[in-house]
């Protein structure tokens, strides 16, 4: 089985804060977070499997502090574990205040993808540095958690009625 170095999967993608970014509490809508998430963690995701992939799950979503108008916000993705048919991606979002240079840690997540070819062999993930090394170790215990998860969600959805309320 092939390997890959995290920061070969790695995504980053920059972006300021508008006022059309903002809402009523004039910090960045949590929607659009979330979107620019889905969207940078899943280029690692696709650079691990080299075919379709598809969101499973965003998971873990931590605001830590918020971004607000005159901000930039940097998203940086890698991937930092990898199943027999799923990719884990870490996103973390970092903000600067432009007129001080001050930077802050705005939000940490973990996203899900798997891939659609169940005979696809996906190459295992090697961390190359510091940090991705942290993220990593903690890989088989956050897949543990997620199966659970899994199984309970599974029993939920089978009680959700299908009815028209209306």
């Amino acid at each position: 089985m092939s390997s890959i170095d995290c920061s070969r999967t790695l995504s980053i993608s920059n972006h300021r804060v508008f006022s059309s970014d903002l809402n009523e509490h004039n910090t960045v809508f949590g929607g659009k977070i979330l979107s620019t998430i889905d969207d940078n963690s899943s280029i690692p995701a696709s650079r691990v499997a080299r075919i379709e992939t598809v969101t499973a799950s965003i998971d873990q979503v931590n605001f830590i502090l918020p971004f607000k108008l005159q901000d930039s916000m940097c998203t940086e993705s890698y991937v930092s574990g990898v199943g027999s048919r799923s990719i884990e991606v870490f996103t973390k979002i970092i903000g600067e205040h432009l007129k001080t240079g001050e930077r802050f840690l705005g939000l940490t997540c973990f996203s899900t993808f798997v891939v659609i070819d169940k005979n696809i062999e996906l190459p295992s993930i090697h961390p190359d540095n510091p940090e991705a090394e942290y993220v990593c170790q903690g890989y088989k215990k956050r897949q543990d958690e997620r199966m659970k998860k899994l199984l309970t969600q599974e029993k939920f959805n089978e009680n959700i009625s299908l009815d028209f309320p209306w």
